[in-house]
Parts: C-alpha cells; sequence; structure tokens
C-alpha cells in the first residue's frame, strides 16, 4: 500500500470514528457520561464538576447563608436543595452533589457537634474504650432523613439525565475528627490514640464503617447515582499505618455498599499511598492536584477510572491560564475512564467567572474534533 493510499485510508477511518464518537456524544446524556466515565470508558468529552462547587464562590449561596446558619442549611432540605442546584444553574455542571457535611453522621452516632464558620467542633472528642462503645449505629432514614429528603428532591428537580451524588467521610477522616475534636496540624491525638490503642482504635473504625455503610446505602435508596467517600487526612499516615488500619475500614465501607453504584475515593497528599489506594475497591479515584493522572493510570492499570485533578488555586489565574491548565489535565487520560474535578474543594473567594470557564473548557474540549483536527 502506498504512502497515499495510507494517508487516505487513515483520514477515512478518523472520519469514521469522529461520526461514530459524535453520534454517541448526541444520545448521552450528562449520567450516562458520568457513569461511563466510571465504567473506565472512551468518551468524546469528559464529565466535569466541582468539590465544594455549592459554596461561598457563589454570591447567590452567600445570599442564604446571611439569612441561615450552616447547620440548618444541612438539615432543612427545601434549603438543601437550592444550594445544591445552584452551581448546576450558574455553570452548568455535569454532576450535583449533595450539599450536606462530612461529620453529620458523627452527630447521628451521639456526638455533640458544632458547625459554623469557625469551622467545625466536636465538644465531646472519643478518646477511651468507653467513649467508642457509647457510639451507636443510627438509623439513616430517621436520624438523617433531612439528608435522604434533600437527595430525593435534587433528583425529582434535576430530572432523569443529571447524576445526583452522595457522600461520606472515609474512616480514618471521620476518626480524626472525633478524636482530636476540630481540625488540627499533624493530629497528635488521633495518631496517639491509633498507636497506643490500636484494637480500641480498630473497634472505632468498625463503628465508623457500619454506621458509613448505613448512610450511603439510603443515600443511593434516595436516588443518587454515585458516592464519594472523602479521605482528606489519609495523607497523614504513614503506608504502613495506612494499610494496616484506614485501607481495611475503607475496604469494609465499599465492600458494605456493593456494587449499588460506583463509589469514588478521594485522598489528598497521598502519592506516597497510591497503590494501596488502589486496592481499595473504589471505582474512580479522586487526586488532589501534585499527581500526574497518567503516571497514577500507567501505575494501577486501566480498570479504575480516575478523578481530578486541577490545583484550585488555579481558579484565580487569568482565564487563558485556566483554559490551558485544564486541557493539559484533559489529555494527560485522553477521556478514558476521566472525570474532570478539581483536586481539592473550591476556595472561598474564587472568581465565579474563573470557575465558569473550567467548566466550560471541560465541556467543550472534544477529544472528537482534536482527533479530527491531526
Amino acid at each position: 500500500m502506498t504512502w497515499v493510499a495510507r494517508r487516505i485510508l487513515s483520514n477515512l477511518l478518523s472520519s469514521t470514528v469522529t461520526k461514530l464518537m459524535t453520534t454517541t456524544s448526541v444520545r448521552q446524556n450528562r449520567k450516562e457520561l458520568f457513569l461511563g466515565a466510571c465504567r473506565g470508558q472512551a468518551l468524546p468529552r469528559v464529565p466535569v464538576w466541582m468539590m465544594r462547587q455549592a459554596g461561598r464562590y457563589l454570591p447567590e449561596y452567600r445570599d442564604l447563608r446571611a439569612k441561615h446558619a450552616f447547620l440548618e442549611v444541612c438539615k432543612t432540605p427545601d434549603l438543601a436543595v437550592e444550594v445544591s442546584m445552584q452551581p448546576f444553574r450558574r455553570l452548568g455542571v455535569d454532576a450535583i452533589i449533595v450539599f450536606s457535611d462530612i461529620l453529620i453522621p458523627a452527630e447521628a452516632m451521639g456526638l455533640p457537634l458544632e458547625l459554623g464558620d469557625a469551622g467545625p467542633n466536636l465538644p465531646e472528642p472519643v478518646r477511651s474504650a468507653a467513649a467508642v462503645k457509647k457510639l451507636r449505629n443510627f438509623d439513616p432514614e430517621t436520624e438523617t432523613r433531612f439528608l435522604m429528603e434533600a437527595i430525593r428532591q435534587i433528583v425529582r428537580t434535576a430530572g432523569p439525565e443529571v447524576p445526583v451524588l452522595g457522600f461520606a467521610a472515609a474512616p480514618w477522616t471521620l476518626a480524626c475528627y472525633m478524636v482530636e475534636g476540630r481540625t488540627k496540624e499533624g493530629f497528635a491525638k488521633v495518631k496517639e490514640f491509633l498507636h497506643t490503642e490500636p484494637e480500641v482504635f480498630r473497634e472505632l473504625f468498625k463503628r465508623i464503617a457500619q454506621a458509613t455503610i448505613g448512610y450511603l446505602k439510603a443515600q443511593i435508596a434516595a436516588g443518587a447515582a454515585a458516592v464519594q467517600l472523602f479521605d482528606t487526612w489519609s495523607g497523614e499516615l504513614a503506608l504502613p499505618d495506612y494499610k494496616e488500619f484506614a485501607l481495611p475500614a475503607v475496604q469494609e465501607v465499599i465492600s458494605g455498599v456493593g456494587g449499588a453504584v460506583p463509589v469514588i475515593y478521594y485522598t489528598k497528599a497521598s502519592h506516597h499511598l497510591l497503590p494501596a489506594v488502589a486496592q481499595s475497591g473504589a471505582d474512580v479515584l479522586s487526586c488532589d492536584w501534585r499527581v500526574d493522572l497518567a503516571e497514577l493510570r500507567a501505575t494501577i492499570g486501566p480498570k479504575i477510572a480516575l478523578q481530578g485533578n486541577l490545583d484550585p488555586a488555579v481558579l484565580f489565574a487569568p482565564q487563558e491560564r485556566i483554559r490551558k491548565a485544564t486541557v493539559g489535565i484533559l489529555n494527560q487520560l485522553g477521556g478514558v475512564g476521566h472525570i474532570l474535578n478539581l483536586g481539592h474543594g473550591i476556595l472561598p473567594g474564587t472568581p465565579v467567572e474563573n470557575a465558569q470557564t473550567f467548566i466550560t473548557t471541560g465541556r467543550e474540549f472534544s477529544f472528537t474534533r482534536q482527533a479530527a483536527a491531526t
């Protein structure tokens, strides 16, 4: 076959693939795109949303919060639905995550909870075997019915073509708050507890994991199309401690959910843990901005999808810089098994127009057009 013939054949094949992918793109709605990405599929474009997308950077959120306390918003379905829908209406994100807080299950397990602008506070931290024994499992439809009702309302409001996401803290991260009482650099109390009373700490993990399983199952029953586990403080652990304590608890939660919907597992500052994190059983690993997604894919293989991972601080940059950085992340995985997101929650004070640039760049970037142009 001559060079010219090969070139003609290549162009014909490229055109055919482009037409097929374009047809698929037309047929696929937001939920189909999102679930396809969770399954590791190659897509004509990737779905995109942002962690903490409902929050302080939005003026409509600040207006609502001027009238209502944070915990009141979490526990009032109509308010939680309004806040959850705001980034969907304003930015056109591809997924709606229910507005809540990762410490809601801690309160349902029996710990007094204070949530305000100064951050979370658990005034009766868990630091003994007796305190662990007092923790209770709970009925999510009774103790946290407000969250399930919010999910049901969001599903009805958004319609069947938009994925609604539920979430919970991973056991280690929830334990950090339950033992420390609030966020503290170094997490000395929780690490002391883990190392001096490992069996009691395993019991704490067991109770958290079982409560989390029921909590996530209730969210799924309410209509969540996927759920995310936030392990924000996983990077505080050395690899041996992560593998001995935190990982088995995460595996228990994910196994307990039972594959009903995709599970996304977010870890932060966890580069040293990622091969172990890949053994969690999660369908999708969500990574912070320190991780090269292409390198991670090469390390863990194609069976686990990836989410992320623009540095949220980039959203303060000029818009052309935001577009360039976003496209660079998209090109790392080529649209295969990828959900575009930030590497952590969007920062307060982020210009709304810059968040819009990130979302629009992700939604409009087409691997089909890129292939056709080459």
